[in-house]
C-alpha cells in the first residue's frame, strides 16, 4: 500500500452479553486519491470496515466526494442476509486550503441517523478552537436496549490537543441545548498522549476532570504501533447513566489487522480496540 493506516478503536455493544454491535472509530491516514487507487489498500479497509456496525472515519482528503460512493459499492456488492451500508458524511472541514472529512458508514437494519449537525465553533471570546469542528450524528437503534446515542468524533492538531478535547465539554453543552438525547460517545483521535497531552494538563481538561465522562482507553494504553512509541493517542469517552452501565468489566481488548492480514510496519498501524456491550433483540443476532 502507499500510505499507512492508523489505529482502530472498537467498541462492542452486545446482546445479553453475549453476541456484540461494534461501534468503531478509524483514521485513515490521508485517505485520497492515492489510497482510492491503491487496490490492496482499498481491501483492507473494506475488510476493517465490515467488522463494524457502525464506523467513524476520519481523515478523508476527497475533493471529489467519491470515497464514500465507492467503499458503499464495495461494501454492498455481495451483501449477506439483507445486510447493507449507508453513509453520512460532513462537509470539508479545516483551515486555509487543508481540510478533511468525517464520515460514519453503518449497517442500515442495525441502525439510522436521527439527526446530525456541524457544531460551530463561533464562541464570543473564544472562538476557532477546533481544527476540524466535530460533526455531530444522533443515532437511533430500535432494537437495542439504548435506544438512541449521539456520537461526536474529534481529530486533533497535536500541538492544540489539550485545548481541543477541553472543548468538547462545550460541544455536550450545545447538543444537549439542541437534542433531548442522554447517550453520548466521544470518539476519535484526540492526540491525548505522550508530549502532546503531558500529565501536567489533564487538570486543564474539563472532560477529564468532570467524573461524569467516564474515559475507556487508560493513559497507558499504546494505540501506536511504533516500537518506539507507546502513547495513548486515540480514546472514547461516555456520558449518560444508560450507556455507561452496559461497559463489561474488562472488555477492553487489540485487534491486532496488521497481523491478521499479514501487513508490514510500513503498510499498516496497530489498531487498538475496545469493547462495550449493550443489549437488542435476539432476531437481531446475525448481525454480528
Amino acid at each position: 500500500m502507499s500510505r499507512e493506516l492508523a489505529p482502530l478503536l472498537l467498541l462492542l455493544l452486545s446482546i445479553h452479553s453475549a453476541l456484540a454491535m461494534r461501534i468503531c472509530s478509524f483514521n485513515v491516514r490521508s485517505f485520497g486519491e492515492s489510497k482510492q487507487e491503491d487496490k490492496n489498500a482499498m481491501d483492507v479497509i473494506v475488510k476493517v470496515i465490515k467488522r463494524c456496525d457502525i464506523i467513524l472515519v476520519m481523515e478523508i482528503k476527497d475533493s471529489n466526494n467519491r470515497i464514500c460512493p465507492i467503499l458503499m459499492e464495495k461494501l454492498n456488492r455481495n451483501s449477506r442476509r439483507g445486510i447493507t451500508y449507508n453513509y453520512v458524511i460532513s462537509s470539508r472541514l479545516g483551515r486555509n486550503t487543508y481540510k478533511e472529512q468525517y464520515a460514519f458508514l453503518y449497517k442500515e437494519k442495525l441502525v439510522s441517523v436521527k439527526r446530525s449537525y456541524h457544531y460551530h465553533d463561533y464562541q464570543d471570546g473564544d472562538a476557532d478552537v477546533f481544527s476540524r469542528e466535530p460533526f455531530v450524528v444522533w443515532f437511533q437503534s430500535p432494537h437495542t436496549a439504548v435506544k438512541d446515542f449521539v456520537i461526536i468524533p474529534l481529530h486533533t492538531t497535536p500541538e492544540t490537543s489539550v485545548k481541543e478535547i477541553d472543548e468538547l465539554v462545550e460541544v455536550y453543552t450545545d447538543v444537549k441545548h439542541r437534542w433531548k438525547a442522554e447517550n453520548f460517545i466521544f470518539m476519535g483521535d484526540f492526540n491525548a498522549g505522550c508530549s502532546y497531552v503531558p500529565k501536567k494538563a489533564w487538570k486543564n481538561i474539563r472532560l477529564r476532570t468532570d467524573p461524569r465522562f467516564v474515559w475507556l482507553i487508560g493513559d497507558q494504553e499504546d494505540t501506536t504501533v511504533k516500537k518506539s512509541t507507546n502513547c495513548a493517542y486515540d480514546r472514547i469517552v461516555l456520558r449518560g447513566q444508560e450507556i455507561v452501565s452496559s461497559v463489561v468489566p474488562k472488555s477492553n481488548s487489540v485487534f491486532d489487522f496488521q497481523k491478521a492480514y499479514k501487513l508490514t510496519e510500513e503498510e499498516v498501524r496497530l489498531p487498538s480496540c475496545l469493547s462495550m456491550p449493550l443489549s437488542w433483540k435476539d432476531e437481531l443476532a446475525w448481525a454480528t
